[in-house]
């Protein structure tokens, strides 16, 4: 009787597959700011504070809990980000259009989602161009931190 030829026996589970190597690695690039604050609430935690007073435990807890609510946050928009890089490939796609990138150049984890459409798009040298679009950074805080007044309006009536 014949023996049945097999084939070697490779790693099988999905994370090690090639495509799925580009995508952790994406993962792994646009969420580098929530793994950052992520050591930064555990370094928080491992600073000896506590031997000064014991309040001081409390203030260190409050801040990393801050801390790993904040890079909660950021690693739920990971969804979010993957539907605008497919937006600006979409968009791009044709012709190379800088105003479709704007909104994304004032934050950096926006910067990031940049880079990586660019990627996609092979265009990573016009990077430079967009770097004029970024605002400096006191325009943008006093735009972000001015306070918005929201209007409703129902049957052209402000609510």
């Amino acid at each position: 009787m014949r023996k049945a030829l097999r084939k070697p026996q490779t790693l099988s589970t999905p994370l090690f597959q090639p495509r799925n190597r580009v995508k952790m690695s994406r993962f792994l690039y646009l969420n580098i700011y929530s793994f950052l604050i992520v050591c930064a609430g555990i370094l928080t935690l491992l600073l000896p504070f506590w031997l000064i007073t014991k309040w001081t435990l409390v203030a260190q807890g409050i801040v990393a809990i801050y801390l790993f609510s904040t890079s909660g946050k950021l690693f739920s928009t990971w969804d979010a980000k993957k539907r605008e890089i497919d937006l600006l490939v979409k968009r791009n796609k044709n012709e190379f259009r800088p105003d479709t990138f704007e909104i994304f150049m004032q934050a950096p984890c926006g910067r990031l989602v940049v880079h990586e459409a660019l990627r996609e798009l092979n265009m990573r040298g016009e990077y430079k161009t967009l770097l004029k679009l970024q605002k400096p950074l006191l325009e943008r805080l006093r735009n972000n931190c001015a306070p918005v007044k929201t209007v409703i309006f129902i049957n052209e009536e402000s609510v």
